[in-house]
Formats: structure tokens, sequence, C-alpha cells
């Protein structure tokens, strides 16, 4: 699955890799812009690929039909800090808008990915270094979920992050060790 497929780049690249490995999941992909939607199809639709596309917000309409059903979570979501107001404008800004250090819409996918994802499932996010990854890191953390840097890119404007997140029993642990504490100590 892919939330905010954007031009289709990504699940398509998905889709036919994993065709050639003989693999043939069902995908599914998200995209609050209609005209993203339009493309990704377009895109797809050259490569010989199918995916089921809709039109949403994040995974609005979606949560109670792939509840702990997801296996793999791609997400490059609108990063870029910039004022509030521009977060889930109509058109092209919905693609890199993403408020308060560019945080505003990520914060609202975690706890989307967490419902989404299955026991083993992986989330792939792409983050800036303003995104403060290593809070998003701690945040899935509390959820229960293990995570890794495994890509990172710089430029002159900017420095990518790909995190890999996957549930974690130890951490699982930690956490209810933690609540089990804080309840004892009455915190």
């Amino acid at each position: 699955m892919e939330i905010g497929c954007g031009s289709g780049y990504v699940i398509t690249s998905l889709a036919v890799m994993l065709g050639h490995e003989g693999f043939v999941p069902y995908y599914i992909a998200t995209d609050i812009n209609p005209h993203a939607i339009r493309v990704t199809r377009e895109t797809m639709d050259a490569h010989g690929v199918y995916a089921e596309l809709v039109n949403t917000d994040i995974t609005s309409g979606l949560e109670k039909r792939l509840a702990g059903s997801v296996d793999v979570l791609v997400v490059n979501p609108p990063y870029v800090p910039t004022p509030e107001d521009e977060v889930g404008f109509e058109g092209i800004t919905s693609a890199w808008a993403g408020g308060e250090n560019g945080r505003s819409v990520i914060d609202k996918i975690l706890p989307a990915a967490d419902n989404l994802l299955s026991e083993k499932g992986w989330l792939y996010m792409v983050t800036l270094t303003a995104n403060k990854p290593s809070e998003i890191c701690l945040e899935m953390r509390k959820k229960g979920y293990a995570s890794r840097i495994i890509l990172q890119r710089s430029t002159e404007e900017e420095s990518l992050h790909i995190i890999k997140f996957w549930r974690d029993s130890d951490s699982q642990l930690e956490l209810n060790n933690l609540n089990y504490w804080s309840k004892l100590v009455g915190n």
C-alpha cells in the first residue's frame, strides 16, 4: 500500500519489481488529489500493473477494511515545513505542504499506519531532517515499533531519510513495563 501516490512511480515500481519475482500481492494506493489518482492510473497502465486507487485523505474510509492486514506501507508524505494553512490545499501544494516542522501530515499518518500494519508489516517513510526523524522514531517506539534509518541522502537544499518501522516484541515489552511502573508510582 502507498499513502500519497502522487505520480504513481513508487507503487508502480514496487508492483513491477515484485511481479518479476513472481509475487502477485494486492496493491492499494491513496492520494487526496484526484489528478494524482488519474496520473497514477496512467503510470500503472503503461507498465501493465494494477492497484486499487482511492481518492481520500490518508486512509479515510479504509481503516476497518484494512485494519491489521497491510504487510508493506510506503509513504513519501508532504514533509516540507510550511505555514499550517497550506496543509491540505487543493492541487500541487498538497504534495509538499507539511505544516509546522513538516509534521502535520506525518503525525496523522503514524496512527493510521499503526492501525493498518499486520503483525509482520513494515512501514517505509521518507522524512527531512527538519521533520525530526528521531522524534518520529520515538513516537513509533511508544506504539511498540522498532525503527532504522535505511537510507540518508543530502543535497544543498535538504537532507532526506528513509525510515523503516516494524513491530518489535522487545519494545512492546518495554512499553508494557513502563506503563506498569507508571501506574504503580501513580504517574
